[in-house]
């Protein structure tokens, strides 16, 4: 048996159902859910669902690294605080930059200064005692800006875990995309390890198209095996595409990260 637990995100997978549907048929096989945007959503019937909420955006507007930004993510950020209590949600994610429709960043930055290093570390610091105020955590995700994110500030895994570990609280933890760290630094196992001490939750996803583990060049039985063996006891998502069909990839998924050898989390075998 492994420690840690699985999540899906309902953004990406069941896309011909409803959200909370979506929610629903990812919770009855066993999984954790996870949301992006809620503004989007009618909160009420995804609370109705049953679902376990594991992540969900902790944001509406706003940027870490300017003072009018940081004032936008701080106030939509205590907005977001209020309905992941609606659905007992226990980690909100947060970029270092808001994102449009298309995953690109609302004020992108090639250089990123000294100077947007403090300003970001103090809105981070403020952001996590927010959280400590709601019994709440706000993960800061790592992204990749050669495919999906380009001109994002703070998007390395290495850029991420220095920022949360100038904070130093355990209401603001890492959101380790091993997805966007495959893409823009690789060596995911020691990155693991580096990390692991500052990990709020680990989301996959496989490379390249970012469909579910076993279609693409990450060998993900490894890095659950490492994850076993260093103890992890937190989500590790999937936040993909379907290759094929929304349940195969849950099961793909699953049997990627089974380590008990049961062999029970193969594809055919999509009930946990």
């Amino acid at each position: 048996m492994t420690a840690y637990r699985l999540a899906a995100s309902a953004e990406m997978l069941f896309l011909d159902l409803p959200i909370e549907e979506r929610a629903r048929r990812i919770a009855d096989l066993g999984f954790e859910v996870e949301i992006w945007d809620w503004t989007s959503k009618d909160v009420e019937a995804l609370a109705r669902t049953g679902a376990t909420f594991s992540s969900m955006t902790g944001y509406v507007t706003g940027t870490l690294a300017d003072e009018d930004g940081a004032e936008q993510l701080l106030r939509t950020a205590e907005e977001s605080l209020h309905i992941a209590e609606q659905l007992d949600c226990p980690r909100l994610n947060v970029h270092g930059t808001g994102l449009d429709g298309r995953g690109l960043p609302v004020v992108p930055s090639e250089v990123v200064t000294p100077a947007m290093w403090l300003t970001a570390a103090r809105t981070l610091e403020r952001l996590a005692a927010l959280g400590e105020r709601a019994g709440r955590v706000f993960t800061l995700e790592n992204l990749n800006t050669e495919v999906d994110h380009p001109g994002t500030p703070f998007a390395r895994a290495a850029d991420t875990i220095a920022l949360v570990e100038a904070v130093g609280s355990p209401h603001l933890r890492l959101n380790l995309d091993l997805y966007h760290a495959q893409i823009g630094e690789g060596n995911l196992i020691q990155l693991v390890e580096r990390a692991l001490q500052l990990i709020g939750e680990i989301q996959v996803a496989d490379v390249p198209g970012r469909c579910e583990p076993g279609t693409g060049e990450i060998h993900y039985p490894a890095v659950a095996a490492a994850l076993s063996a260093l103890g992890y006891t937190g989500v590790v998502a999937l936040e993909g595409w379907a290759a094929q069909d929304s349940a195969t990839a849950l099961s793909r998924f699953r049997a990627a990260f089974d380590t008990s050898g049961s062999g029970q989390g193969g594809v055919d075998g999509i009930l946990p």
